[in-house]
């Protein structure tokens, strides 16, 4: 079991499975927007066959046809119906080792409970028998969105998330790092307070702390004394710089927004490609410095931004709905 390893997220990719929108009872208004900022993301990641293969995920046949219409070639389309689209939490994380490539499932409780919506429990383990490889199955429950990991056997995650009694009420953190290091090869874990304000995954670190290289952890800092996640970043670098970890700071787009209530936004959601980074933006007067701060961290890429405002209706961005493939 622990031969096996997750990758860094800057390791070479095969492929990566991205969600498409495809419940209009769930997106209302939002639902071609948020396909439209999907799509985006999705050609910035296949940049023109120079990056990795995309394959957008769609819950039915209508929505398939949608997303093929849209995308043309920069994608390929599966129908494997879901709840919802935020496959970085439910999608298999394909880890690799001596063997070869393996795809950990892991079981999912929509949150702690909180949106359960049909297909989100089993598209992990539909989609990991489609890879061909061995399926391994991690017993408890767990989201990709709640670790990040530089691929040394080094994670970080957040208390707030993995030790909530809404997922493994019977497991401390003995017992998770005993099945990370098990499950993801996990030998070394940092563990940071909270997550970000109002956010429904219970603090998932990748919208928080991402690891940039071996020993390299970004972490945003505040906006302005108004920044809600002020205290928050704040704790989580001096945390990480206990640790030993070289901090490196991202502009954070302090307070953002909808219907007059503070949503977790945060340009930490990138997606790190084989040739491109794409971050989400909102508006915020920080978001040109976010892009330009994340592009000096990667000079062999290029890094871009798009907008996420419809995506994020949803709860989440662009790292939230995908999940790499790494290369063998």
């Amino acid at each position: 079991m622990t031969d096996y390893r997750q990758p860094a997220e800057w390791a070479p990719h095969d492929s990566v499975w991205i969600g498409f929108p495809s419940h209009p009872e769930l997106w209302e208004d939002d639902l071609e927007p948020a396909r439209g900022e999907v799509i985006a993301f999705a050609r910035a990641v296949h940049a023109g066959g120079k990056g990795e293969r995309v394959v957008l995920v769609t819950a039915d046949e209508a929505s398939a046809d949608r997303a093929r219409e849209l995308a043309g070639d920069a994608a390929d389309v599966i129908v494997e119906p879901f709840g919802d689209i935020w496959l970085r939490d439910t999608a298999p994380i394909i880890v690799t080792g001596a063997a070869g490539r393996a795809a950990t499932d892991f079981g999912f409780n929509w949150w702690g409970g909180k949106y359960a919506l049909e297909g989100d429990e089993s598209i992990g383990a539909r989609l990991a028998a489609r890879t061909g490889w061995p399926v391994r199955k991690g017993d408890w429950v767990f989201e990709g969105g709640a670790i990040d990991v530089d691929g040394t056997g080094l994670g970080v995650t957040t208390e707030q998330c993995l030790l909530n009694v809404n997922r493994n009420p019977n497991m401390g953190v003995a017992d998770i790092e005993k099945r990370l290091k098990a499950d993801l090869g996990i030998d070394r874990l940092l563990w940071l307070g909270d997550g970000l304000a109002n956010d429904h995954t219970d603090g998932h670190v990748d919208n928080l702390a991402r690891f940039v290289g071996e020993g390299r952890i970004a972490i945003p800092t505040p906006a302005d004394a108004d920044d809600p996640n002020a205290a928050i970043y704040e704790d989580a670098a001096g945390r990480a710089d206990a640790f030993g970890l070289e901090v490196v700071s991202i502009p954070s787009p302090g307070e953002v927004l909808r219907d007059g209530e503070v949503i977790p936004a945060s340009y930490m959601n990138f997606y790190i490609g084989n040739a491109t980074v794409v971050v989400p933006l909102y508006g915020a007067e920080n978001d040109e410095a976010a892009v330009a701060a994340i592009a000096a961290i990667f000079p062999d890429r290029d890094v871009v931004g798009f907008r996420a405002d419809h995506i994020l209706t949803g709860g989440g961005s662009f790292h939230c709905i995908s999940q790499q493939v790494p290369a063998a």
